[in-house]
């Protein structure tokens, strides 16, 4: 039996696709560890993606050989999902524009993102959006790399909406601990960590704009690092309290023990997942007109929803139903 239309075809019709991205991004600052992570990526799937670290990685004076390691990893045979990006030197350092010629020349085909940290106004992260585009253009490279920004400066913070409109964004990043630094003192330490990100009414309302900023614009926000490299468990609940009460739909992780608690508390829950395809499934039967489910009304409002849960699943390692895997996969 022939399947009817397919919903990225029926309920996005002049609109642009929310980005559907792993839960995870996972930061590691030299080759050594971004071939751990690409064999663990390897081993689970794209649950996660890496971000091959420029700005904290690179030891002064070599900048250029770490941007080309990183140019290395990415087009190497490890990459087997594609799944991995780089964070350039931020605006005000002499060897970002550097940073970007030689990673967007030499793995611009295949880049997952490009992170820009510590802007201090849209301006920036625009100038840099653009030389980026540059460069891939006089590399022959056919494609918006997709572009995730760090808001950790007051100025970032101010201008996160004007940030998250920019061409070619994809993710806004909270940068927790930047972000308590520039507070001088006004934010006790205790808030680089939990509960205390989660309570303080500055940190609070850091996440609650970034998080708006970001999906008023379509754009992913993800939430930023958890000290705690001890208990993995710190990872998962402080993923969960993100997700829940703020809105996050990503995380970083900085130890690979990390990765599968974030996964695990950003994922959709099971039961969401067989409703999501239960629901769609009647929909395309009912060519995406309005259905009846359990006493509820559906319509493409609420399909949007459940297509994204699927799709969240998807990237996340949760089973789809059979049905559903053949209709829309």
């Amino acid at each position: 039996m022939p399947y009817g239309a397919h919903p990225r075809d029926i309920l996005f019709r002049g609109e642009k696709p929310f980005p559907i991205l792993p839960a995870c991004d996972h930061y590691a600052g030299n080759e050594k560890l971004w071939l751990k992570a690409l064999a663990l990526q390897s081993e689970l799937g794209p649950i996660f993606d890496l971000t091959c670290d420029c700005e904290d990685g690179a030891a002064p004076g070599r900048e250029k050989e770490h941007a080309e390691l990183v140019v290395n990893t990415i087009m190497s045979a490890a990459n087997v999902h594609g799944r991995a990006g780089a964070r350039v030197h931020d605006y005000s350092h002499p060897h970002w524009k550097a940073d970007v010629d030689v990673i967007v020349s030499g793995a611009g085909t295949k880049l997952s993102h490009i992170t820009i940290p510590k802007p201090t106004a849209a301006r920036q992260v625009a100038e840099m959006i653009n030389y980026i585009g540059t460069v891939a253009a006089r590399h022959g490279v056919k494609r918006d790399i997709p572009i995730n920004v760090l808001v950790e400066t007051h100025g970032a913070l101010h201008e996160a909406f004007e940030i998250a409109a920019l061409p070619c964004m994809q993710v806004l990043d909270f940068g927790l601990m930047d972000l308590v630094s520039a507070h001088h003192g006004a934010i006790p330490s205790t808030a680089m960590r939990s509960p205390g990100q989660f309570e303080h009414h500055l940190t609070v309302r850091a996440q609650t704009e970034i998080v708006a900023a970001a999906l008023a614009n379509g754009i992913v926000p993800a939430h930023g690092v958890t000290l705690d490299l001890k208990n993995p468990q710190t990872a998962h609940s402080d993923a969960l309290r993100a997700r829940k009460e703020f809105g996050f739909l990503r995380k970083w992780s900085i130890h690979p023990i990390q990765i599968q608690p974030i996964v695990d508390a950003m994922k959709p829950q099971h039961a969401e997942v067989e409703d999501a395809a239960r629901i769609l499934l009647a929909a395309q039967r009912a060519d995406w007109g309005p259905i009846q489910d359990e006493g509820e009304l559906h319509d493409r409002a609420t399909y949007r929803y459940f297509w994204e849960v699927l799709q969240k699943a998807r990237v996340t390692g949760v089973a789809l139903p059979e049905a559903a895997l053949k209709a829309f996969f």
